[in-house]
């Protein structure tokens, strides 16, 4: 009874210890700091009423980020929120440009990546951003394996397309250097 208890205790605070990430997780699919704060703090909240229910300890972060996307979508269900990407800007930068810039990237980036179906966004972040195996990605959102390479497939080869017809000139229109030739 005491191991038990000790190691509930010790899972508590694992789950603590994940906040931040589910959070960071929560933002990249919904976009909204308010929703994702939401998101988080739902899916800690279930995780905690249910810890008695974790058959492997080892498997607690896995489980937590099933939870979240449990949680996801429910509030997708529930209504059809506009789910732009929001990236965290480096506050380590000094010069302005450098600043605007790296802005301008992530904006594009955000618009980019809301183009995507939630599911692609689901399995590109979890493997992209959250460096899951496709294996954990395939439990977290109980898809097979198959189905989580080929939607991370789809989620790279749309990025691709998108991004690279965002650089190409206008039809009938040439780029500045061809016209200084």
């Amino acid at each position: 009874m005491f191991t038990t208890w000790r190691s509930e205790s010790k899972n508590r605070q694992r789950l603590a210890a994940l906040g931040p990430r589910l959070r960071r997780l929560a933002l990249a699919w919904c976009g909204e700091e308010s929703l994702a704060e939401d998101l988080s703090q739902e899916a800690l909240t279930r995780a905690l009423s249910r810890l008695t229910s974790l058959k492997d300890d080892q498997a607690l972060e896995g489980w937590a980020f099933a939870i979240l996307a449990n949680c996801f979508r429910d509030h997708c269900r529930r209504q059809r929120p506009s789910d732009p990407f929001d990236e965290c800007i480096d506050p380590s930068l000094h010069s302005a440009d450098e600043h605007l810039s790296q802005q301008q990237t992530a904006t594009r980036l955000r618009q980019v990546i809301a183009q995507l179906s939630p599911h692609q966004r689901e399995v590109l972040m979890l493997v992209d951003l959250e460096a899951c195996s496709y294996a954990e990605v395939a439990d977290i959102l109980d898809i097979p394996v198959g189905t989580v390479m080929s939607r991370l497939n789809r989620a790279r080869q749309q990025l691709r397309r998108l991004i690279t017809s965002d650089k190409r000139t206008p039809s009938g229109s040439r780029s500045f250097m061809e016209r200084v030739k």
